[in-house]
């Protein structure tokens, strides 16, 4: 029962504060992930794909050891074309007792000074003794470069909200964005953003990315309601780069640990 109690905490802090938010460099950076565009971009504001010049394959696994079964993996692949990039993902998230599946395809195009983005998100709920329940939706997103250091990115989650339960007439939560990305020097970004969902606070998140070298940076941020810190480093070699990323939550859920991988090959 402990275990049942501890892992529904977390699906609803889960939900309500980071949703499908993922990638070692975003987490490290506290998730404000409104204008960081890489290739993580698909579970976060997807128009930041459309900057991506290289086919990329990535993974990565987030690890909650005081929060057993409310681990998360994910895969996804990006791919330029002529038109645009194209990018298809899959997330898993929790147990036996409650866990999600999440299977997503995206498109993101530079139009100007703007990308703009969507996914479709096929999103599988199971929860023991309750079945499981399928949905569809939509998010979209975009960022725009105002100049060479300062660009602002929005994005919404799960636009259409479909119904989850009809007896209670809960739905999934739709959850919109805001964010300000700054670069002041060639070695530094800096990322602020808001979240708000319409039955929740809203949360804050600020974080920083400093490249050291061309091959090593390191990351920190933080985050109010839930409150949390963040630090993360990365390292990339020619067509491979590994992250990792440091949680702390400050309200009690103890501490996360994600690594990413990825592997960039062909140019567009």
């Amino acid at each position: 029962m402990q275990h049942l109690v501890s892992t529904t905490l977390f699906v609803i802090l889960f939900t309500t504060a980071y949703g499908q938010q993922i990638g070692g460099r975003t987490a490290g950076m506290a998730y404000a992930s409104s204008c960081i565009q890489d290739e993580w971009s698909l579970f976060n504001n997807v128009a930041g794909l459309a900057s991506l010049e290289q086919a990329t394959a990535t993974s990565a696994y987030d690890a909650k050891p005081r929060l057993e079964g409310a681990n998360r993996s994910a895969v996804a692949i990006v791919l330029p074309t002529k038109i645009g990039v194209l990018g298809a993902g899959a997330l898993h998230f929790g147990d036996k007792f409650y866990n999600e599946q999440l299977l997503l395809v995206g498109f993101s195009n530079q139009l100007g000074l703007a990308s703009l983005g969507a996914t479709i998100n096929y999103i599988q709920y199971t929860a023991l003794g309750f079945g499981t329940k399928a949905i569809l939706t939509i998010s979209a997103g975009g960022i725009a470069e105002l100049s060479k250091s300062i660009s602002i990115g929005a994005y919404i989650l799960n636009i259409n909200q479909p119904l989850l339960s009809e007896i209670e007439d809960e739905k999934v939560p739709t959850r919109l964005s805001l964010g300000i990305g700054i670069i002041p020097t060639k070695k530094v970004l800096l990322s602020t953003e808001i979240s708000k969902e319409i039955d929740h606070n809203a949360t804050f998140k600020t974080g920083m990315e400093y490249k050291a070298t061309k091959k090593f940076s390191t990351r920190t941020g933080f985050s109010l309601y839930p409150n949390n810190i963040f630090f993360g480093i990365g390292f990339t070699q020619s067509k491979l780069s590994i992250n990792y990323a440091y949680q702390y939550a400050l309200t009690g859920l103890g501490e996360s640990h994600q690594a990413s991988l990825t592997y960039k090959w062909k140019e567009r």
